[in-house]
């Protein structure tokens, strides 16, 4: 009885064992070729650099050549400037010989004042510091009350 059951046991253990080992392996399906050849996207990243050169090109010429633009050769020259407040400036610049005084400020220029050109500037002159102004101020103050530079 026991041999009974285990025919069709075997029988079917063979049938399935042969069944695996005969299946065909499963091959993985090989990459499709891109739709786009290399050729095709290098032709058409050169047309994009000769586009792009052509409007740089254009874009030059057009400044070297556009009417109504000379160029100053050195004609202006700017001979000094100060800050008046934390975004403005007064400035003298010398065109041929005038001397402009300009205000300069955020999206704004105003000729203040103009005036031929000095030639005898004097360049050797230091402006006085505000602590030596200070400090002869305090001497003065000092002298005033009677109080001399070593005594308290």
């Amino acid at each position: 009885m026991n041999a009974i059951r285990l025919v069709p046991a075997g029988a079917l253990l063979v049938f399935v064992a042969t069944s695996v080992f005969a299946a065909p392996a499963q091959v993985s399906p090989a990459l499709p070729s891109s739709p786009v050849p290399i050729g095709g996207v290098l032709q058409v990243l050169f047309g994009l650099a000769v586009v792009l050169g052509t409007v740089a090109g254009a874009a030059w010429l057009l400044k070297r050549l556009a009417p109504g633009q000379t160029s100053a050769g050195g004609a202006i020259r700017l001979i000094g400037g100060i800050a008046v407040g934390p975004k403005e400036r007064v400035v003298v610049v010398e065109v041929g010989d005038t001397w402009l005084v300009v205000g300069v400020a955020p999206g704004q220029v105003s000729a203040l004042h103009n005036m031929p050109r000095l030639d005898a500037f004097p360049r050797d002159v230091k402006p006085v510091a505000d602590d030596q102004r200070f400090a002869a101020w305090l001497k003065d103050v000092m002298k005033r009350r009677g109080m001399s530079e070593g005594k308290p």
